[in-house]
């Protein structure tokens, strides 16, 4: 079982990866939810295409003035090392102790070439992060039991109501949820 880990979400702009416009983390140490984090990103390339915006409702007036990934990633990357390695004192320490940590998503594949993107696109060194699929997780637990393996769906069968869906903080909240019930 899985007792550490940081479940991830993100949304995007538009069709490319590195347009990530909002993440949602939730920090999961011991079992339980230790904190949580969310922020608007100002997304690369820096437009909305109608399908994004429409799934999610965010639009560039929501994140004209919001920071940059690399300064969003700054900010996370501090507050990871507050909840799982207090004792930590240099950067380099805190990038390597963070890459211990597992990060959980529902549809991994996303989130995880998300993540890349972005990192590609600020110039950012990625450590080699691990990444658990909810998703896949869902389909061997449940198969053919429920309608379909979305979000909310396997998030109801877990015992999880998830509110706000598409908001960044509600999906990985729910996906937490999910990885505490199935991993």
């Amino acid at each position: 079982m899985i007792r550490d880990f940081i479940a991830i979400d993100f949304e995007t702009a538009n069709q490319q990866p590195s347009s990530v416009c909002s993440i949602g983390i939730v920090m999961v140490r011991n079992g339980q939810v230790a904190d949580s984090f969310y922020s608007l990103i100002q997304p690369e390339p820096n437009y909305y295409n109608y399908w994004c915006q429409r799934v999610h409702g965010l639009s560039q007036c929501d994140t004209d003035d919001a920071p940059v990934f690399s300064k969003v990633w700054q900010q996370l990357e501090e507050k990871i090392a507050d909840v799982f390695f207090s004792d930590l004192q240099t950067i380099d320490d805190i990038h390597y102790q963070i890459a211990t940590i597992p990060f959980v998503a529902h549809n991994a594949r996303f989130d995880e070439g998300c993540l890349k993107a972005v990192f590609r696109v600020y110039q950012m060194d990625y450590p080699d992060y691990r990444f658990y699929d909810t998703l896949a997780a869902a389909r061997r637990q449940f198969g053919h039991s429920l309608p379909n393996h979305q979000l909310h769906t396997v998030a109801a069968a877990c015992g999880y109501d998830l509110q706000n869906h598409h908001h960044a903080l509600a999906d990985a909240e729910a996906c937490a949820a999910i990885a505490l019930y199935i991993l």
